[in-house]
């Protein structure tokens, strides 16, 4: 173990290779900062004193890093940092994948799950020391070319999974001469998650929906999540050969979704595994859909036996280098529920916080069960602005806005906060269909699609959009742990939700809600 003290970073920065390291810290810090695994983990700056476990445990392995979820001291993936009270902060964080930051008492220790890795070390302000960090990275992982950021319109968040050729081609027509670059299908097309074509209600095909969307001058964007398999899908049968297995010789199983049934991880470093996933991408192409959004790829980062013995964040960045490759020139690519330091310099843009959602909070996950990687705009708004800092390396996608009131509970104030963060990420996308929106809205939403304020950042939480100022602090701080009756109450919501049949229960609620709205398009 390499260990340091604070009087050997105080005056400068420092690039050391360790397996692990360990610095003293001068004083207690007032703040951490902990940076969530994934796309939909929790990043924020919090206290220093234990945090109370994300619930249900069954979601840990889609919301967190499952291998360190239990960990009850502050902790976070690749980096780390403390904010004195003088308000400068000591940053640790890794150059490399597979490593994890840990606030120990009063020392800060990184660790490698591998051989020995770069970290990186400073004190000093917080915007500059994260733009130090940032642009080491930057060397040892690769920088995205931004010439441009798409502008788009995906079908999730107004139609769900209930899509179909001919409800597409009436959005699509309706959608006029609103300026999108690109019209994205999402989730519903498929005959399974692992059998990727086209199901019964989509008669056409997948190369005519394509040819559907090129037609009104936009390019044509598809939805897939590439890593998991369906248990009731024709891959599971064929290929159980090709899935991630535990020390025991059991099934990986990155968790239950909204699909209601069992899902499992492909190994991501078996030979045949890559060449069906290159085939996948190729075949994508081919359709004409060269705008992918790849969705929960931290199946493809999971702890199991795999058949070549490589770290696993290592595997899946590999793997995702292979799925970028096969896409072709001029692919765009953005990842969702990516692990996130392994996927910089292969993608283009990543999401970078939870599903936002029609209501500002929601009381059960983040009051109850303490549950703040789940879908709400204020658990979005909150993970995202605490990662713009790996903006200056990748497009970062803030997931998308609201412009109707119709079939949305949020208040203006709330959309306006979501809207104004997309214009400081530079990343501009809503699922709004256009039936729903009055003249008004419409208008509103043309004008937020070809804005372009100049943006500068304030303080933390503070942006200045050309001359107007914006504060998402509203959205920062989290919501205390119950106590008394609720206390109780959420340890026995977070029991439930560790029970398969209460858990299909609720999503089987919460998709006929969702299909109860689509209905109403």
């Amino acid at each position: 173990m390499t260990q340091l003290q604070f009087t050997d970073i105080q005056e400068t920065s420092k690039i050391i290779r360790a397996a692990e390291i360990q610095i003293e810290l001068p004083s207690t810090p007032v703040k951490y900062y902990r940076h969530g695994w994934q796309s939909w983990s929790l990043a924020a700056w919090t206290d220093v004193t234990p945090f109370p476990m994300q619930k249900p445990t069954s979601f840990h392995p889609y919301q967190t890093d499952a291998v360190y979820a239990r960990e009850p001291n502050p902790h976070g993936s690749w980096l780390g940092a403390v904010e004195f009270e003088d308000g400068n902060i000591l940053l640790l964080g890794a150059l490399a994948t597979d490593t994890h930051v840990f606030l120990l008492q009063s020392q800060l220790t990184g660790r490698s799950e591998a051989d020995e890795v770069e970290w990186f070390i400073a004190y000093g302000s917080e915007s500059k020391i994260f733009d130090e960090y940032v642009h080491q990275l930057g060397i040892r992982f690769g920088v995205a070319v931004k010439n441009h950021a798409p502008r788009v319109w995906c079908s999730w968040y107004s139609l769900y999974m209930e899509i179909s050729e001919k409800i597409l081609h009436q959005v699509f027509d309706g959608l006029g001469d609103l300026p999108f670059d690109v019209l994205q299908v999402d989730d519903g097309w498929q005959k399974n998650i692992g059998d990727w074509e086209a199901n019964e209600k989509f008669p056409s095909g997948m190369a005519a929906l394509a040819e559907k969307i090129k037609s009104t001058g936009r390019r044509a964007g598809l939805w897939l999540a590439p890593l998991l398999v369906a248990k009731s899908s024709q891959l599971f049968h064929e290929h159980q050969d090709w899935l991630l297995r535990d020390e025991k010789g059991n099934l990986v199983t990155p968790g239950i979704n909204y699909w209601g049934q069992d899902l499992f991880a492909l190994d991501v470093t078996h030979p045949d595994v890559i060449s069906w996933l290159a085939a996948l991408m190729k075949r994508v192409r081919s359709w004409g859909f060269d705008y992918y959004k790849l969705d929960f790829l931290y199946a493809g980062a999971m702890q199991g036996k795999k058949y070549r013995d490589v770290p696993r964040e290592a595997a899946y960045r590999q793997c995702l280098a292979f799925m970028r490759e096969a896409m072709g020139e001029g692919a765009f690519l953005l990842t969702c529920g990516t692990p996130i330091l392994p996927a910089l310099g292969i993608c283009d843009a990543i999401r970078i916080g939870p599903d936002v959602s029609y209501e500002w909070e929601n009381r059960l996950y983040e009051y109850l069960l303490q549950n703040f990687s789940s879908p709400s705009t204020k658990n979005a708004i909150r993970t995202v602005v605490n990662r713009l800092w790996l903006k200056p390396l990748i497009h970062v996608d803030p997931d998308v806005e609201y412009f109707a009131a119709k079939e949305n509970t949020l208040e203006e104030e709330h959309k306006e906060q979501l809207r104004d963060l997309a214009l400081v990420c530079d990343f501009k996308a809503t699922s709004d269909l256009p039936r729903w929106l009055t003249a008004e809205e419409r208008e509103k939403l043309r004008s937020f699609l070809i804005a372009s304020p100049k943006i500068s950042k304030i303080s933390r939480y503070k942006y200045a959009l050309d001359d107007r100022m914006v504060d998402f602090s509203s959205a920062i701080e989290l919501t205390k742990p119950p106590k008394g009756f609720d206390a109780l109450l959420g340890i026995i919501m977070g029991w439930a939700g560790n029970i398969k049949f209460f858990i299909k229960f609720f999503l089987s609620l919460d998709n006929v809600a969702k299909k109860r709205r689509a209905s109403r398009i």
